[in-house]
């Protein structure tokens, strides 16, 4: 997603109204007017407008762990580290209010909910051509079903953030590269584990592996990300649209499909249900 289009997005009520969330308590320990009135005026506390060492403490401890968790979600633009980063953020803030005073604590808390009831994150609401294998052979009947057939499938789970970032960049990349005999998969692994299991992909809430895309050739895997190098240690992979598209190859494989359309009776597209995420 390019720069220009996550401007865009910030404009879009859940972004910015959760920025302004997730500053609430630095912003208003630092302004003035606003600090003067909440705690000299309202509740008559005087000298509260400088953070005091255990609140440098919580903010110090937060930057540490938003830069962990976004580095471990692979987010790769503005928008998904926003994302990542604003349950964090508002959890400390949550506590920063509650440490200044409870009554602002339970102000910020009964907007923290309301918001999370009112302005959900938008999700994708573009083209894609994505067909979601929702049954334990699904994936098994498609790669058999004609081999000629090549599958990017991603093994995902509707819980996971990293997959969630990915959703919009991979529907992306099937409207731009779908042919007869180029096709793009979902699996949700957490509802059936047992495709996780046989394809060696981990649905466990500390698994690095998820999302996990791989290329099948002829029916068979020919490439994964993210993979294990040769010790059988996991490679980091960071899903931007420019990574998958060179890991897999995806211009050169688009050419080589279209090349070489598939012609006959096995032509026929398949009736596994679409959906949009």
């Amino acid at each position: 997603m390019s720069f220009k289009k996550d401007v865009v997005l910030l404009i879009k009520p859940y972004y910015w109204v959760n920025i302004l969330m997730s500053i609430s308590y630095i912003a208003a320990k630092r302004a003035p007017m606003i600090c003067n009135y909440l705690w000299t005026y309202l509740f008559n506390q005087q000298d509260q407008c400088e953070l005091d060492g255990r609140e440098t403490e919580i903010l110090f401890f937060l930057l540490i762990v938003v830069m962990i968790r976004t580095r471990k979600t692979g987010s790769v633009t503005m928008i998904n580290y926003l994302t990542s980063s604003f349950t964090y953020t508002k959890i400390a803030n949550l506590g920063l209010w509650f440490y200044s005073d409870i009554r602002l604590g339970l102000i910020y808390g009964a907007l923290f909910i309301l918001v999370a009831l009112t302005l959900p994150e938008p999700t994708y609401s573009g083209p894609d051509n994505v067909v979601y294998l929702r049954s334990e052979n699904g994936l098994d009947e498609e790669l058999e079903r004609d081999k000629r057939v090549n599958w990017v499938v991603t093994f995902y789970t509707v819980w996971n953030p990293a997959c969630a970032n990915f959703a919009p960049i991979i529907a992306e990349l099937s409207a731009e590269y779908s042919l007869p005999n180029l096709k793009f998969g979902k699996v949700d692994i957490g509802r059936f584990p047992s495709i996780g299991q046989k394809y060696h992909v981990s649905d466990s809430s500390f698994s690095r592996q998820l999302p996990t895309v791989i290329l099948f050739r002829n029916g068979k895997e020919v490439a994964r990300r993210p993979h294990a190098d040769a010790k059988g240690k996991l490679v980091k992979f960071f899903f931007s649209a420019d990574n998958v598209k060179a890991a897999f190859d995806l211009n050169n494989l688009y050419k080589e499909c279209k090349e070489n359309p598939i012609k006959g009776p096995k032509a026929i597209a398949s009736t596994t249900e679409k959906k949009k995420n």
